[in-house]
């Protein structure tokens, strides 16, 4: 899997082991408190089976999609095949990256990248079936038009650049390639959005409007957007023009 994963690299890896890392000793440095825990080694013990799905209900609302429901969601949204590429950026312990290897099967690659070791080392040793990489979520260092998805969950409001992201991501797909994002969604109601943004600074995490990713996707040449609210997130899907 790494060899088929170097060969979609723009640069040559520091290091190859158990995942391709392209940082070395440099880290990226963090926006908050919420991204400088994903860097600890307690919290990718806990991730997948507490941490994640905790502080999604708490975000999302009781009413909210449930983690399974997430998982589905990508998987719907981004029409994945059999022999797809598929990016999983900021994949933590690699839940979402395992599923995408199960449907793409083995003629195709799934990728999880994130920028803690911590993370992808938790990751690989969870399921060696995906391919794994460390480096930069904003740039990643991936070949134009080289994939055939892209998803990226509860992540791109802890990015410091977060539509240079959305810039990268319209960059490596390839033509009616999709992505499929979850993030933050500030209410409409003013007390709430008050209450909201002053609960995103205290985290470090961006709050955006609803509404607010899906046109920047239509601002970069994406169609057919998806979008789901639930409490302060936000669910959103495109495809990119042909």
């Amino acid at each position: 899997m790494n060899a088929r994963l170097i060969d979609l690299l723009t640069a040559e890896p520091v290091h190859v082991g158990d995942y391709v890392d392209m940082l070395g000793d440099v880290d990226e440095p963090t926006t908050g408190l919420a991204h400088r825990l994903m860097r600890t080694s307690f919290v990718p013990r806990i991730y997948e089976r507490y941490w994640r799905p905790a502080l999604g209900r708490v975000a999302k609302g009781l009413n909210g999609p449930s983690m399974a429901e997430e998982h589905q969601f990508a998987v719907d949204n981004l029409a994945l095949r059999k022999g797809d590429v598929v990016l999983d950026v900021a994949c933590g312990t690699g839940g979402f990256t395992r599923d995408f290897a199960g449907v793409v099967g083995p003629e195709g690659l799934a990728i999880g990248l994130d920028s803690s070791t911590t993370m992808l080392t938790r990751a690989v040793a969870l399921d060696g079936a995906p391919a794994y990489l460390r480096a930069d979520a904003v740039r990643p260092p991936l070949r134009d038009e080289s994939l055939d998805a892209v998803c990226c969950f509860a992540a791109l409001h802890m990015f410091a650049e977060p539509m240079v992201a959305l810039d990268s991501f319209a960059r490596i797909l390839k033509p009616g390639g999709r992505v499929a994002l979850l993030t933050s969604g500030r209410r409409r109601w003013q007390p709430m959005r008050t209450v909201d943004t002053l609960l995103g600074h205290a985290s470090g995490q961006r709050m955006f409007d609803r509404g607010q990713i899906a046109e920047a996707l239509r601002a970069r040449g994406f169609t057919a957007v998806v979008e789901r609210h639930a409490g302060v997130t936000q669910l959103v899907a495109a495809r990119k023009g042909e």
